[in-house]
Protein backbone atom coordinates (compact mmCIF):
# COMPACT_ATOMS: atom_id res chain seq x y z
CA UNK A 1 0.00 0.00 0.00
CA UNK A 2 1.37 3.40 -0.94
CA UNK A 3 1.70 5.70 2.06
CA UNK A 4 2.10 9.04 0.29
CA UNK A 5 -0.67 11.41 1.30
CA UNK A 6 -1.75 9.33 4.31
CA UNK A 7 -2.38 11.04 7.63
CA UNK A 8 -0.17 9.51 10.33
CA UNK A 9 -0.53 10.29 14.04
CA UNK A 10 2.47 9.51 16.25
CA UNK A 11 2.44 9.90 20.03
CA UNK A 12 5.67 10.35 21.98
CA UNK A 13 7.19 11.82 18.83
CA UNK A 14 9.76 14.13 20.45
CA UNK A 15 12.53 11.50 20.61
CA UNK A 16 13.46 7.84 20.15
CA UNK A 17 11.15 5.59 18.14
CA UNK A 18 8.58 8.35 17.70
CA UNK A 19 11.00 10.87 16.24
CA UNK A 20 12.51 8.24 13.93
CA UNK A 21 9.00 7.25 12.84
CA UNK A 22 8.20 10.87 12.01
CA UNK A 23 11.24 11.07 9.75
CA UNK A 24 10.55 7.67 8.17
CA UNK A 25 6.89 8.32 7.41
CA UNK A 26 7.84 11.82 6.33
CA UNK A 27 10.18 10.31 3.76
CA UNK A 28 7.17 8.37 2.42
CA UNK A 29 5.33 11.65 1.74
CA UNK A 30 2.80 11.37 4.58
CA UNK A 31 0.98 14.11 6.46
CA UNK A 32 2.18 13.92 10.06
CA UNK A 33 0.33 14.67 13.28
CA UNK A 34 2.89 14.66 16.09
CA UNK A 35 2.20 14.78 19.81
CA UNK A 36 4.45 14.82 22.89
CA UNK A 37 5.01 16.76 26.11
CA UNK A 38 8.31 18.38 25.05
CA UNK A 39 6.98 20.77 22.42
CA UNK A 40 10.33 22.42 21.63
CA UNK A 41 11.86 19.07 20.70
CA UNK A 42 8.67 18.09 18.92
CA UNK A 43 8.89 21.15 16.68
CA UNK A 44 12.47 20.21 15.78
CA UNK A 45 11.31 16.70 14.82
CA UNK A 46 8.53 18.20 12.68
CA UNK A 47 11.15 20.27 10.83
CA UNK A 48 13.25 17.14 10.26
CA UNK A 49 10.20 15.32 8.89
CA UNK A 50 9.47 18.15 6.47
CA UNK A 51 13.06 18.07 5.27
CA UNK A 52 12.71 14.31 4.76
CA UNK A 53 9.78 14.89 2.41
CA UNK A 54 6.63 14.97 4.54
CA UNK A 55 3.57 16.40 2.80
CA UNK A 56 2.99 18.31 6.04
CA UNK A 57 4.01 18.01 9.69
CA UNK A 58 1.94 19.37 12.56
CA UNK A 59 3.07 19.34 16.18
CA UNK A 60 1.16 19.98 19.39
CA UNK A 61 1.47 19.29 23.10
CA UNK A 62 0.12 15.91 24.19
CA UNK A 63 0.28 14.20 27.57
CA UNK A 64 -1.29 10.78 27.10
CA UNK A 65 -1.51 10.45 30.89
CA UNK A 66 -4.12 13.22 30.99
CA UNK A 67 -7.62 12.81 29.56
CA UNK A 68 -8.10 16.60 29.14
CA UNK A 69 -4.80 16.80 27.22
CA UNK A 70 -5.85 13.95 24.94
CA UNK A 71 -9.23 15.57 24.31
CA UNK A 72 -7.59 18.93 23.54
CA UNK A 73 -5.23 17.20 21.13
CA UNK A 74 -8.25 15.51 19.53
CA UNK A 75 -9.84 18.88 18.85
CA UNK A 76 -6.58 20.04 17.32
CA UNK A 77 -6.56 17.00 15.02
CA UNK A 78 -10.09 17.72 13.85
CA UNK A 79 -9.11 21.28 12.97
CA UNK A 80 -6.58 19.84 10.52
CA UNK A 81 -8.18 16.72 9.06
CA UNK A 82 -11.31 14.62 9.10
CA UNK A 83 -9.36 11.37 8.97
CA UNK A 84 -6.35 9.61 10.48
CA UNK A 85 -5.11 6.71 8.38
CA UNK A 86 -2.42 5.41 10.75
CA UNK A 87 -2.32 5.78 14.52
CA UNK A 88 1.00 4.90 16.16
CA UNK A 89 0.68 4.61 19.92
CA UNK A 90 4.33 5.05 20.82
CA UNK A 91 4.30 7.15 24.02
CA UNK A 92 5.60 5.31 27.07
CA UNK A 93 8.71 4.36 28.95
CA UNK A 94 10.14 2.68 32.03
CA UNK A 95 10.73 4.41 35.36
CA UNK A 96 13.14 2.78 37.78
CA UNK A 97 14.32 -0.80 38.13
CA UNK A 98 13.25 -1.39 41.70
CA UNK A 99 11.85 -4.68 42.96
CA UNK A 100 8.23 -4.67 44.11
CA UNK A 101 9.36 -4.52 47.75
CA UNK A 102 10.88 -1.05 47.30
CA UNK A 103 8.94 0.23 44.29
CA UNK A 104 7.56 3.77 44.34
CA UNK A 105 4.00 4.78 43.55
CA UNK A 106 5.13 7.70 41.39
CA UNK A 107 7.13 5.39 39.11
CA UNK A 108 4.34 2.81 38.95
CA UNK A 109 1.69 5.43 38.17
CA UNK A 110 3.82 6.98 35.43
CA UNK A 111 4.27 3.62 33.70
CA UNK A 112 0.61 2.63 33.93
CA UNK A 113 -0.55 6.03 32.68
CA UNK A 114 1.84 6.37 29.74
CA UNK A 115 2.23 2.80 28.51
CA UNK A 116 -1.29 1.49 29.05
CA UNK A 117 -4.04 3.94 29.95
CA UNK A 118 -2.56 6.57 27.63
CA UNK A 119 -2.69 4.15 24.73
CA UNK A 120 -6.37 3.47 25.42
CA UNK A 121 -7.20 7.17 25.83
CA UNK A 122 -5.62 8.15 22.51
CA UNK A 123 -7.18 5.20 20.69
CA UNK A 124 -10.64 6.09 22.05
CA UNK A 125 -10.18 9.69 20.92
CA UNK A 126 -8.94 8.84 17.43
CA UNK A 127 -11.16 5.87 16.55
CA UNK A 128 -13.94 8.01 15.03
CA UNK A 129 -11.39 9.44 12.58
CA UNK A 130 -10.09 6.08 11.31
CA UNK A 131 -11.67 5.20 7.95
CA UNK A 132 -13.22 1.76 7.49
CA UNK A 133 -12.20 -0.67 4.74
CA UNK A 134 -9.34 1.52 3.57
CA UNK A 135 -6.31 -0.12 5.17
CA UNK A 136 -6.29 2.06 8.30
CA UNK A 137 -3.92 1.04 11.09
CA UNK A 138 -3.66 1.16 14.86
CA UNK A 139 -0.04 0.26 15.53
CA UNK A 140 0.89 -0.11 19.20
CA UNK A 141 4.51 -0.08 20.28
CA UNK A 142 5.06 -2.80 22.87
CA UNK A 143 8.20 -4.54 24.07
CA UNK A 144 9.68 -7.99 24.51
CA UNK A 145 9.17 -7.14 28.20
CA UNK A 146 5.52 -7.88 27.56
CA UNK A 147 6.41 -11.49 26.78
CA UNK A 148 8.73 -12.32 29.70
CA UNK A 149 9.19 -10.84 33.15
CA UNK A 150 12.49 -9.92 34.73
CA UNK A 151 13.68 -8.75 38.14
CA UNK A 152 12.87 -5.12 38.77
CA UNK A 153 10.48 -5.00 35.85
CA UNK A 154 7.21 -6.09 37.45
CA UNK A 155 5.25 -2.98 36.51
CA UNK A 156 6.91 -2.26 33.16
CA UNK A 157 6.57 -5.88 32.07
CA UNK A 158 3.02 -5.85 33.39
CA UNK A 159 1.92 -2.81 31.41
CA UNK A 160 3.57 -4.08 28.24
CA UNK A 161 1.81 -7.43 28.67
CA UNK A 162 -1.40 -5.45 29.15
CA UNK A 163 -0.66 -3.60 25.89
CA UNK A 164 -0.44 -6.93 24.06
CA UNK A 165 -3.75 -8.16 25.43
CA UNK A 166 -5.47 -4.82 24.82
CA UNK A 167 -4.23 -4.97 21.23
CA UNK A 168 -5.75 -8.42 20.85
CA UNK A 169 -9.06 -7.25 22.35
CA UNK A 170 -9.17 -4.19 20.10
CA UNK A 171 -8.52 -6.35 17.05
CA UNK A 172 -11.54 -8.45 17.99
CA UNK A 173 -13.70 -5.40 18.64
CA UNK A 174 -12.82 -3.87 15.26
CA UNK A 175 -13.11 -7.06 13.23
CA UNK A 176 -15.21 -6.33 10.17
CA UNK A 177 -14.36 -2.62 10.02
CA UNK A 178 -11.23 -3.05 7.91
CA UNK A 179 -9.15 -1.30 10.57
CA UNK A 180 -5.98 -3.24 11.27
CA UNK A 181 -4.53 -3.55 14.76
CA UNK A 182 -1.03 -4.78 15.55
CA UNK A 183 1.84 -4.60 18.01
CA UNK A 184 5.53 -4.02 17.34
CA UNK A 185 7.60 -5.35 20.25
CA UNK A 186 11.27 -4.30 20.17
CA UNK A 187 14.06 -5.72 22.27
CA UNK A 188 17.23 -3.89 23.26
CA UNK A 189 17.32 -0.56 21.43
CA UNK A 190 19.57 2.39 22.14
CA UNK A 191 17.33 5.40 22.78
CA UNK A 192 16.62 7.60 25.80
CA UNK A 193 14.86 4.58 27.36
CA UNK A 194 17.64 3.73 29.81
CA UNK A 195 18.36 7.40 30.61
CA UNK A 196 14.72 7.77 31.68
CA UNK A 197 14.68 4.47 33.56
CA UNK A 198 17.81 5.41 35.52
CA UNK A 199 16.66 9.01 35.98
CA UNK A 200 19.49 10.66 34.08
CA UNK A 201 22.33 8.43 35.28
CA UNK A 202 24.12 8.35 31.91
CA UNK A 203 26.91 6.06 33.14
CA UNK A 204 24.46 3.40 34.27
CA UNK A 205 22.41 3.83 31.10
CA UNK A 206 25.48 3.34 28.91
CA UNK A 207 26.31 0.07 30.68
CA UNK A 208 23.08 -1.44 29.36
CA UNK A 209 24.48 -1.34 25.81
CA UNK A 210 28.14 -2.03 26.60
CA UNK A 211 29.67 -4.46 24.11
CA UNK A 212 26.35 -4.93 22.29
CA UNK A 213 25.12 -3.88 18.86
CA UNK A 214 21.57 -2.84 19.83
CA UNK A 215 18.70 -1.89 17.60
CA UNK A 216 18.48 1.74 16.56
CA UNK A 217 15.39 3.91 16.47
CA UNK A 218 15.66 3.82 12.69
CA UNK A 219 15.48 0.00 12.71
CA UNK A 220 12.21 0.17 14.60
CA UNK A 221 10.80 2.99 12.46
CA UNK A 222 11.63 1.07 9.28
CA UNK A 223 9.62 -1.86 10.63
CA UNK A 224 6.67 0.43 11.38
CA UNK A 225 6.69 1.64 7.78
CA UNK A 226 6.85 -1.96 6.51
CA UNK A 227 3.86 -2.98 8.66
CA UNK A 228 1.83 0.05 7.66
CA UNK A 229 2.52 -0.38 3.95
CA UNK A 230 1.14 -3.91 3.62
CA UNK A 231 -1.92 -4.23 1.34
CA UNK A 232 -5.22 -3.38 3.10
CA UNK A 233 -6.20 -7.05 3.34
CA UNK A 234 -2.97 -7.91 5.24
CA UNK A 235 -2.71 -7.34 9.01
CA UNK A 236 0.63 -7.99 10.69
CA UNK A 237 -0.69 -8.87 14.14
CA UNK A 238 2.61 -8.84 15.99
CA UNK A 239 6.31 -8.38 15.29
CA UNK A 240 9.07 -9.16 17.80
CA UNK A 241 12.23 -7.31 16.78
CA UNK A 242 15.52 -7.93 18.58
CA UNK A 243 19.18 -7.27 17.85
CA UNK A 244 21.09 -10.36 16.79
CA UNK A 245 23.11 -10.07 20.01
CA UNK A 246 19.97 -10.57 22.09
CA UNK A 247 18.56 -14.08 22.11
CA UNK A 248 16.22 -13.32 25.03
CA UNK A 249 15.79 -10.67 27.71
CA UNK A 250 18.46 -12.32 29.88
CA UNK A 251 20.61 -13.77 27.08
CA UNK A 252 22.75 -11.04 25.52
CA UNK A 253 26.09 -11.47 23.80
CA UNK A 254 28.58 -8.82 24.91
CA UNK A 255 31.90 -8.19 23.25
CA UNK A 256 34.97 -7.06 25.14
CA UNK A 257 34.87 -3.86 23.09
CA UNK A 258 31.87 -2.19 21.47
CA UNK A 259 33.57 -2.40 18.08
CA UNK A 260 34.29 -6.14 18.29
Amino acid sequence: MKLAGKWVLITGASSGFGAAAARAFGAEGCHLLLGARRVDRLEAVADQARQAGAASAHAAALDVGSTPSVETFGRYLRSLTSRVDILINNAGGAHGLDPVATGRDADWDAMVQSNFLGLLRVTREVLPLLPHDAGAWILNIGSIAGHRGYEGGAVYCGVKAAERVATEALRLELNGTGIRVGSLDPGMAQTEFSDVRFKGDSRRAAQVYSGVHPLTSEDVAETMVWMASRPPHVCVDEVILKPTDQAAIHKVHRRTTAAG
